[in-house]
């Protein structure tokens, strides 16, 4: 369900508040962390939500381009209709949207990506959905890696901080961080930055 508030929309499912409009860092924070120090980046964004992350890698000189994949179509149809100006981002020639579940996508879209965003449901800790449990466990993980080029990053929105999800992408990843973002109630928004290990390049011989 769509519900405006005031100025601002805000999105709940299942009786659940899932997002809002009104703040957008940590959204805008899961991209800046996946495209930084990166250039010609694909991104493949899980979640079309409220456009906010769509806008702000729309507004990355780096991303050539972005892969949304929405698995509710009502979603696609507030971002054309009632969300105006904010929904423009699915018209712009970089962005293809596919509406779909992620998890199947992650099986049949082709290539691999510089990016991966991950902004679905409430994170890994605190579902609405629970067959989304399968993006954020053991085997999910490992497919995400696997659409990720060598030394590419994803990015996972998370609305707590989560040690055990933390401790599964230790385990997959080269490198991993968390990013916390204050938010004004309750406890922070937490991006996961993971990197995908790089190609090593063989020393030669002098």
């Amino acid at each position: 369900m769509l519900r405006r508030a005031g100025d601002d929309f805000e999105v709940i499912a299942n009786g659940t508040f899932l997002m809002d409009t009104r703040d957008g860092r940590s959204e805008r924070a899961l991209v800046r962390e996946a495209v930084a120090g990166q250039a010609n980046v694909r991104m493949l964004l899980g979640g079309l939500g409220l456009c906010t992350s769509l806008d702000a890698a729309r507004a990355e000189p780096a991303v050539t381009e972005v892969v949304v994949c929405e698995i509710e179509p009502a979603v696609v149809e507030w971002a054309r209709t009632f969300l105006g100006e904010r929904g423009r981002g699915l018209d712009d020639a970089r962005v293809h949207l596919c509406v779909c579940d992620l998890r199947d996508a992650l099986r049949t879209l082709p290539g691999t990506f510089d990016a991966v965003c991950l902004d679905v449901d409430n994170g890994p800790g605190w579902l609405v959905h629970p067959e989304n449990a399968e993006l954020y466990d053991d085997a999910g993980l490992a497919r995400l890696h696997g659409r990720l080029r060598p030394g590419g990053r994803l990015t996972v929105w998370a609305a707590a901080a989560d040690a055990d999800f933390e401790g599964r992408l230790r385990r997959r990843f080269e490198r991993v961080r968390a990013v916390a973002i204050p938010v004004r109630r309750g406890p922070d928004d937490v991006i996961y930055v993971a990197e995908a290990a790089p190609v090593l390049t063989p020393a030669t011989s002098p």
